[in-house]
C-alpha cells in the first residue's frame, strides 16, 4: 500500500506515520508539509510545499496512491468562524479534490473530531465546520473515505512533537482510559485503525473512538 499523511509536523501526524512505518504492508509513504518534518526512512518520501490552497506546482507527484491519511489541522481558539472555516474546510477540500481526480482507487481518511456536528446547524463554530467538512469528503468520488472522530490521543512514546501538556497528562493516561473508555485511546491505535480501514473497509464511514479501539484490536 501507498500512502499520503500530511501533518507530520504535528503530534496526531507524527504519530500516523511511525505506525505507517513500522507495518511491513505500507510500501511507501508520501508525506506533504510545508516544513520539512526530519524524518528519515527508506520508505518515505517528502515533498516541502508553502501553499496548500495551490498545488499546481506538485499535483504531478500527487498519483499512485492508495490511501491519504489526512491529519493536518488547526485549533479553533481565537480564530473567526471565516478564518477557521478557510483553514480546515476550504484548505482539506482543496487537496481532497486534487486526490480523487488523481486517484479515483483512493482511500481517503480524515481525522476530525469527537463532538463534531454533521447537520453543520449546532452551536459549536468548531463542530459546524467539521461537519461540513465531513459531509463534503463522504461526497467525492473516493473508492472509500472515512471521517476518524478521534478524542484524547494518547501519545507515542518517543514521538518529537508531543504537546508538552500531554507529557504533563501522561500520567493520569491508565485512569482516563478507564473512566472514559469512549473518549480516549492511543495514537497507536488511531495510526493502526487508519491502516487497516484503507486495506479492508468498515462498515461505516464515521468512526467513534470505539471503532477506532476495535480496528486497531482486530
Amino acid at each position: 500500500m501507498k500512502v499520503l499523511v500530511t501533518g507530520v509536523t504535528g503530534m496526531v501526524g507524527e504519530g500516523v506515520v511511525l505506525e505507517c512505518l513500522s507495518d511491513p504492508g505500507v510500501e511507501r509513504v508520501l508525506v506533504v508539509g510545508r516544513k520539512s518534518c526530519g524524518i528519515e526512512h527508506a520508505k518515505l518520501t517528502e515533498i516541502v510545499h508553502a501553499d496548500f490552497f495551490d498545488l499546481s506546482p506538485i499535483a504531478g507527484r500527487l498519483v499512485d496512491l492508495d490511501a491519504c491519511f489526512f491529519c493536518l489541522g488547526v485549533s479553533s481558539v481565537g480564530m473567526s468562524e471565516d478564518e477557521y472555516r478557510r483553514r480546515t474546510y476550504d484548505l482539506t477540500l482543496n487537496m481532497a479534490k486534487l486526490l480523487a481526480e488523481n486517484n479515483p482507487g483512493m482511500t481517503f481518511c480524515y481525522v476530525s473530531g469527537s463532538g463534531t456536528d454533521s447537520t453543520e446547524t449546532g452551536r459549536s463554530m468548531w463542530a459546524r465546520v467539521k461537519g461540513k467538512t465531513e459531509n463534503d469528503l463522504l461526497k467525492l468520488p473516493f473508492k472509500a473515505a472515512y471521517m476518524f472522530r478521534a478524542g484524547y490521543l494518547h501519545p507515542t512514546q518517543g514521538a518529537s512533537n508531543t504537546h508538552r501538556y500531554y507529557r504533563v497528562l501522561s500520567w493520569i493516561y491508565p485512569i482516563l482510559r478507564r473512566l472514559l473508555p469512549k473518549h480516549v485511546s492511543t495514537l497507536r491505535e488511531l495510526g493502526v485503525a487508519m491502516i487497516r480501514v484503507s486495506r479492508a473497509g468498515y462498515d461505516k464511514p464515521i468512526l467513534e473512538v470505539k471503532d477506532i479501539v476495535r480496528l486497531a484490536r482486530s
